[in-house]
């Protein structure tokens, strides 16, 4: 599903999701290798209408992955090993963008958010189709862990530093 659809299965958690993935103005795409190991490269994210953008130089080699294999997990940027900030996931599969009015639309937005648009030049362009998400915040000796999969609702739990989940719903 798309960011929007997202966004309107479980709101709470796509808006803590937004702020984190845009806090850095970077975030970790990881992908697939052709021998099937897995690469983490770092790309810059925007939201833009109804989706989750991720733009990439013409034949990079994270590009080439999601040509040829569209999953992917999508992670924002911590800043130390607690994770202070928050930490989030998306377990999603790449939709290579190839509309013209599409395209039109990423490059607008980029241009309103960063001054500077690719428009007119080769690049490559994907949209986030959202499978499931996780979101970990940590604090006080424990953590909160909130899961949604695509179909379910959002399910909270708290853990301990033993790895031990209780529900909080």
């Amino acid at each position: 599903m798309n960011w929007a659809d997202f966004r309107m299965a479980a709101p709470e958690l796509a808006e803590e999701a937004g702020k984190l993935l845009e806090r850095t103005g970077v975030l970790l795409v990881g992908t697939i290798r052709k021998d099937g190991s897995p690469r983490i490269s770092p790309v810059e994210p925007l939201f833009a209408g109804d989706e989750l953008y991720l733009g990439m130089m013409p034949r990079s080699l994270k590009a080439q992955d999601l040509l040829r294999d569209p999953r992917c997990t999508v992670h924002n940027v911590i800043s130390d090993r607690m994770a202070a900030e928050g930490e989030f996931k998306l377990h999603s599969r790449a939709r290579n963008v190839e509309d013209a009015g599409e395209r039109r639309l990423y490059c607008d937005g980029l241009k309103a958010k960063i001054g500077w648009s690719p428009e007119g030049m080769e690049f490559h362009l994907f949209a986030i189709n959202v499978e499931s998400a996780g979101l970990f915040i940590t604090g006080g000796g424990t953590r909160i862990i909130k899961l949604w999969r695509t179909g379910e609702a959002v399910r909270s739990f708290k853990q301990d530093v033993l790895g031990e989940k209780t529900p909080l719903d």
